[in-house]
């Protein structure tokens, strides 16, 4: 008698669906799917199928067609397939029909997005933000849908914070999304308060976006030599990482990574993420990294910029960083430079040009340095404050104490001489009056 291996596998076989419709070509949904195998691998899954549809428009009941979802059906059951994943957004009624038609599990491109969060996030308001983005995407596909309750808690599409929270009564759904609300909201405001807190010591924040897998990590280890996680493996980073550089004579910064961005991100993942976003938008400079190498460059860096103008950030201050100049060669490296003058061309992976990138940023945030003599009062405590933030913040050439003065001469960052000349000046017009 024959022995069935029934232990669970560790890898889901996936088969991954594409549509060519009238507006996306046949070429762009290919690429589509590329990208979808990425993340569907990131999701641990094993891709042994890809299809690809091409009607004149979407099918309102299985996206792809009766005779198409036979087709498929027929090759699942081929090659054993676990889960079939969408590269478009399906409705409830859709993945309905789909399920039973193919007999197995169904998922979209945002759930499987969501998925990879879920499996990613390490700290607790990132668990938050998964957490609220998976219950506000799933809570129109619970309401009276058994069969979508019966798949939690295994497999890719499945995982996540929350799993073991969404019941089928809607209404202790809505209170645990406005209980997570209310503590995010919490973290914008702690935020909030950090930022005010670095704008009064004139502490400037630089910020890394990019698509993801475009180095941004890779980049972010460079300048502030943290050691933080970098992979090929698509988002990484979903936790921002925030560190404190130091710029011999021109003071500190501060970068942050932040999470990478997708084309066609999930809406309620943007949402979600909103209180680590609002870094980006507040921040003094922003340091846009893009895959050189990469052949979608251009599609990637407009999916980038849709999600900054979603946050509000499209008028914080930006420098193009092209990353990974060393995957091209010489005649490539030339046209690029020409195409994008303003940018700078850099690899994170061998450090070449990360010093002319870092003499860029501290020239746009006003931290070039500028050769000053100050003078103060030994006896004034606020002058020995003054004095104390120089020795943090700045390069001191000579130190000469002479009948109760001070004299002090320093290279310091343009916007902190800017600063302390600013500050004498109200004090001197306080004592005059």
């Amino acid at each position: 008698m024959p022995v069935h291996d029934t232990t669970p596998r560790l890898t889901e076989r996936a088969a991954l669906v594409g549509l060519a419709t009238g507006s996306v070509r046949r070429d762009d949904a290919e690429r589509s799917l590329d990208e979808l195998a990425g993340l569907a691998r990131a999701a641990g899954g094993d891709v042994v199928l890809r299809l690809i549809q091409e009607r004149a428009r979407r099918d309102p009941a299985t996206c792809i067609g009766a005779g198409k979802v036979l087709e498929l059906k027929a090759a699942c059951d081929e090659l054993d397939v676990d889960v079939v994943v969408f590269d478009m957004e399906l409705s409830p009624a859709q993945l309905g029909q789909l399920e039973r038609r193919l007999e197995r599990k169904v998922i979209d491109r945002t759930q499987l997005i969501l998925d990879i969060f879920a499996r990613r996030a390490r700290t607790r308001e990132g668990k938050w933000q998964v957490e609220l983005a998976q219950l506000q995407y799933l809570l129109p596909r619970l309401a009276g849908s058994g069969a979508a309750l019966s798949r939690l808690g295994g497999g890719i599409g499945t995982r996540g914070p929350g799993e073991t929270k969404l019941e089928t009564d809607r209404r202790r759904i809505r209170t645990r999304i406005q209980a997570i609300a209310q503590e995010i909201d919490q973290v914008r405001r702690r935020r909030s308060q950090l930022r005010d807190r670095r704008q009064k010591h004139a502490v400037p924040v630089v910020v890394l976006v990019g698509y993801t897998n475009a180095g941004k990590t890779t980049l972010f280890n460079r300048l502030t030599n943290a050691g933080a996680v970098a992979s090929d493996a698509l988002f990484v980073t979903l936790d921002p990482l925030t560190r404190r550089v130091s710029l011999p004579g021109r003071g500190a910064l501060l970068v942050s990574d932040t999470v990478g961005f997708i084309d066609r991100l999930p809406h309620a993942l943007v949402a979600a993420f909103r209180a680590t976003l609002e870094e980006v938008a507040e921040a003094d400079l922003m340091l846009h990294v893009i895959d050189a190498a990469q052949p979608e460059r251009e599609r990637h860096e407009q999916a980038v910029r849709r999600v900054l103008d979603e946050v509000g950030a499209t008028d914080v201050p930006t420098i193009d960083v092209y990353n990974k100049i060393d995957l091209l060669d010489d005649d490539e490296r030339a046209q690029l430079a020409r195409v994008h003058p303003d940018a700078s061309l850099i690899s994170a992976g061998d450090g070449t040009a990360i010093e002319a990138l870092l003499q860029r940023v501290a020239g746009r945030l006003g931290q070039d340095a500028r050769h000053v003599v100050l003078v103060f009062d030994e006896a004034s405590a606020s002058d020995r404050r003054v004095l104390a933030e120089i020795y943090r913040e700045a390069t001191v050439l000579s130190h000469e104490v002479s009948d109760g003065r001070i004299v002090v001469e320093a290279e310091m960052p343009s916007r902190l001489a800017e600063r302390l000349t600013r500050q004498a000046a109200r004090e001197e017009a306080h004592g005059a009056a």
